[in-house]
């Protein structure tokens, strides 16, 4: 957990590039981008059953054996994470219009800025989802709280900045200083 742009997406794929899942594929879902309407066929795909169609692999299916990172959890319909919820318990789950158990074996790591306590007060997320996903909590603090990192931080840019051709710059200890008084309300995508 932690504010937009501290780095969630990047910590989970860190994670995965380090674990035993690394070979296989990483999948990234940003649930607050996707319409409601369409989270479940875009997380368990679709079946069609007649050949007018073809079916469609979900992100589950596409992270079988590797990690799938749901971004923005606390956005998920109700009705799609009790379908998540059997995925975590069980291994398995329905394309949308299915009738064949598909068998998965995924890691999932979820993200949100959100308070998932205060979205279970107010019923809007269940309670054992969140139990099934809060297995290793890592809250992300915000740049503002570890400002000794800027100056990896901007070191590290700058590289990317290199390799992309803009030729090998640095910034002088007072410009770190500089930036370091700042607020970074945007966090390390701000910067």
């Amino acid at each position: 957990s932690g504010n937009s742009g501290t780095g969630k997406e990047i910590v989970s794929r860190t994670l995965h590039n380090l674990g035993h899942r690394r070979d296989f594929p990483f999948v990234s879902v940003n649930l607050a981008s996707i319409p409601t309407s369409t989270v479940d066929s875009e997380l368990f795909g679709i079946d069609a059953k007649d050949n007018s169609k073809e079916s469609v692999i979900g992100k589950i299916e596409q992270a079988n054996n590797g990690t799938l990172f749901l971004d923005e959890v606390g956005d998920i319909p109700l009705n799609t994470q009790r379908s998540l919820l059997r995925v975590l318990q069980e291994g398995e789950f329905l394309r949308i219009g299915g009738d064949k158990k598909i068998k998965c074996n995924v890691r999932i790591i979820s993200a949100t800025h959100q308070d998932l306590r205060s979205l279970i007060n107010e019923g809007k997320f269940r309670e054992d989802l969140f139990y099934r996903l809060n297995v290793v909590p890592i809250k992300l603090p915000e740049l503002r709280d570890r400002l000794d990192d800027i100056r990896d931080l901007t070191t590290h840019f700058l590289r990317l900045a290199d390799q992309d051709g803009l030729g090998l710059k640095s910034f002088s200890k007072e410009s770190v200083e500089l930036l370091k008084k700042q607020t970074w309300p945007g966090n390390v995508r701000e910067l």
